[in-house]
């Protein structure tokens, strides 16, 4: 969430309505617009409620998103190493570029899945997915340990490739354009009933007080919304590849500490050498 921005948006958004509000006052009779205050704050009563519901309602919806992303790239992340673990138990000369393909993939996932993700786009595979199934179709167990090896590798790939779905599924949003809709339609409603409150025998301060608090309600709402949607945005909070990066750390530093030998086909940013 770009910080600055927000904050800009949610005074322009406060000045406009106590601006509106106060216009409206001046030519609203004496009393406000409503002869029976008690039964009009009730009916205030009745449509803020359902619009707090609709509001909570697409809060948790669009917090879920955000919690899947993280959770999906945490468990990417670990399913990752955990195969570069496994790769070491396989018969070589796949275990050495099976390990270095697992680098590949991180690489790519931090340098050219995760910039597409925050331009809004929607990567279809990673570039490593199909040579590391193509390095491993050719991978002949022998022993009991790589066969054991050969199993966990294919459960591991699938605990990947579903939890790389999770991630990137929730780089389009979970709240449909009617939601939004709606939720900008019931907000505005909330907002112009509110406005009807405008009596020119009240002080000025309280009834700008009144219309401020609501429109940066409905800002600070709306922005918290769509911030939660897009977790891969630019600002402050988005979900950045912390995981992966620390664990193509972790890979690295194991490979020197154990002198593995590792075969790796792609430069610096998951890109193919070939």
């Amino acid at each position: 969430m770009n910080l600055p921005l927000t904050i800009v948006i949610v005074l322009v958004a406060v000045a406009v309505s106590v601006g509106l509000f106060l216009v409206i006052r001046r030519f609203s009779p004496a009393g406000g617009f409503f002869n029976d205050g008690d039964r009009a704050a009730g009916v205030f009563g009745v449509l803020a409620t359902g619009f707090s519901v609709l509001l909570g309602f697409v809060v948790f919806l669009a917090f879920t998103t955000y919690g899947t992303a993280l959770s999906g790239a945490q468990s990417e992340a670990s399913d990752v190493i955990q195969q570069y673990q496994t790769a070491q138990l396989l018969p070589q000369p796949q275990a050495a570029l099976l390990s270095g393909e697992l680098i590949c993939y991180g690489r790519a996932t931090v340098n050219i899945e995760w910039p597409a993700l925050r331009a809004g786009q929607r990567p279809l595979q990673n570039p490593w997915g199909v040579p590391l199934f193509e390095t491993f179709t050719k991978v002949v167990p022998n022993t009991a340990a790589q066969q054991a090896a050969y199993s966990k590798w294919l459960d591991q790939t699938s605990d990947r490739q579903s939890d790389r779905l999770s991630r990137i599924k929730a780089g389009n949003g979970a709240i449909p354009g009617p939601l939004w809709l709606i939720l900008f339609v019931t907000g505005a409603l909330v907002a112009l009933y509110a406005f009807l409150f405008a009596d020119p025998d009240e002080h000025v301060l309280p009834q700008a007080v009144i219309a401020g608090t609501i429109a940066a309600m409905l800002a600070i709402s709306l922005l918290v919304i769509q911030f939660l949607n897009n977790p891969y945005s630019p600002g402050n909070g988005s979900l950045k590849p912390t995981d992966m990066t620390q664990v193509l750390g972790e890979m690295t530093a194991a490979t020197k500490a154990l002198g593995l030998h590792v075969v790796i086909p792609c430069d610096a940013l998951g890109r193919p050498l070939h």
